[in-house]
């Protein structure tokens, strides 16, 4: 008899990491799979594909830097209905006591401080490569006022159609000035960056020092209230020339840094009780002085110590963005930061508008004169969140186009998966500030 041969049994397969579910869970809910899942392993792609000596404590200062500005804005800033026309109110009018939340969302002056930090270290690399200075600052300020093509030209067409259609030319006024301002900010950042060769050296001492001049000669002396106007850039060359101080490696120490917030908490304190400088530190409608439009000596030393907590952030910070879901919506928040910092106010109003058609809707067009519509403008920020992201997803690549082929630097280099590897087929995404 021949031996009969052993039959064949087909091994059982375990299931792909990707099937496996927990006990009393579905696939649908399995840890490995879903939105959730996805979301993470985008993030930990973002995070292996950002250059190792990136300090992302930069990047997630200007991150909050711009969402502070923008938060402010969304809480601070109304329209009131008023028939057919629409006026500029500010809860701080009726609820002075809540002057010092405005605190946390007075956060230009971090702005400026990464703004001198990152001009100074680029301008420097620039030159070590051999870089003209008209070809860097070309890049520059192509990646700044780029998407303000974009901004000037929607409102033109808004501001024609509007006053063709008959609206109040006060309306129209209110609307445009608000969709503007951000650019006052855009023109001074500008200048100042054009400006990096003379100022990287510059002691913030010198245009402090001008700041309180300024101030001494206008509320001390009487002098015209136009002199205070120099403060516009004196004042914001502060942080500015103390972020080249970090580039330059001469606020490394904990000291530098707790000096700063110190004595500029100490000085803003003496200067809100005993000089009587307004507590709140943005534009009040109304309000005799505003510390922010030109900026005051108070405004600067505010700024003074907001530099110095950032400095004292930084390992923080750096810790923090190890963490992936950390480090990628940091990195998404600068890969379109002036998207964002042009066009929230427009997202505002564009709110504003649309509501109109339900009638006076609180939060939105009442008269911010209590706490009902403090709660009411919270409830509204989601909304105002979704609007910026549609404009973000309008008119980001006027932001991305900005730069040109010498504007390009690396904030992540984005994996593309391909046959060869998930390293393989590797693009530089461009940061624009």
């Amino acid at each position: 008899m021949t031996e009969q041969p052993t039959p064949r049994t087909t091994p059982r397969t375990l299931p792909s990491t990707t099937e496996r579910t927990l006990p009393g869970t579905s696939s649908r809910t399995s840890p490995r799979t879903g939105p959730w899942a996805a979301a993470r392993r985008a993030a930990e792609r973002v995070d292996a594909a950002t250059p190792e000596g990136r300090d992302r404590a930069v990047d997630a200062l200007r991150a909050a830097a711009v969402l502070g500005v923008v938060l402010g804005h969304w809480l601070v800033t109304a329209l009131v209905a008023d028939g057919r026309t629409l006026r500029t109110a500010s809860p701080l009018q009726h609820l002075p006591w809540l002057a010092p939340l405005s605190w946390a969302f007075q956060t230009l002056a971090v702005f400026f401080l990464v703004g001198g930090h990152v001009a100074t270290r680029g301008h420097a690399s620039a030159r070590a490569r051999g870089i003209p200075y008209r070809r860097w600052l070309g890049g520059r300020l192509a990646r700044l006022f780029g998407p303000v093509t974009a901004l000037l030209g929607l409102w033109t067409a808004v501001t024609a159609a509007l006053l063709l259609s008959g609206a109040e030319y006060a309306t129209v006024r209110t609307l445009v000035k608000l969709a503007l301002s951000p650019l006052w900010f855009l023109l001074v950042f500008a200048a100042l960056t054009a400006a990096t060769p003379l100022l990287s050296r510059l002691h913030p001492l010198w245009p402090l020092a001008v700041v309180l001049h300024v101030d001494l000669l206008r509320f001390g002396f009487g002098a015209p209230a136009a002199l205070g106007w120099l403060n516009l850039a004196a004042g914001w060359l502060v942080p500015y020339t103390l972020g080249a101080a970090w580039a330059r490696g001469e606020l490394e120490r904990r000291r530098s840094g707790w000096t700063l917030l110190l004595g500029g908490t100490a000085a803003t304190a003496a200067l809100l009780l005993l000089a009587g400088y307004p507590a709140s530190m943005v534009g009040v409608p109304g309000a005799a002085v505003s510390n922010l439009d030109p900026p005051t000596l108070a405004a600067v030393t505010f700024g003074i110590a907001q530099c110095g907590l950032a400095l004292l952030l930084r390992e923080r910070l750096r810790r923090a963005m190890r963490r992936p879901v950390a480090w990628a919506a940091v990195a998404l928040v600068n890969l379109s930061v002036m998207t964002v910092f042009l066009w929230h106010q427009t997202a505002l109003m564009a709110t504003t508008a649309t509501g109109l058609l339900a009638g006076s809707l609180p939060g939105l067009h009442t008269v911010p004169d209590g706490l009902d519509w403090v709660a009411a403008r919270l409830a509204w920020l989601p909304v105002f969140v979704l609007v910026l992201a549609l404009c973000r997803s309008a008119f980001r690549s006027w932001e991305r186009g900005g730069g040109g082929r010498h504007g390009r630097s690396r904030v992540v280099a984005a994996h593309r998966p391909t046959d060869r590897g998930p390293t393989e087929g590797v693009r530089h995404v461009r940061r624009h500030v």
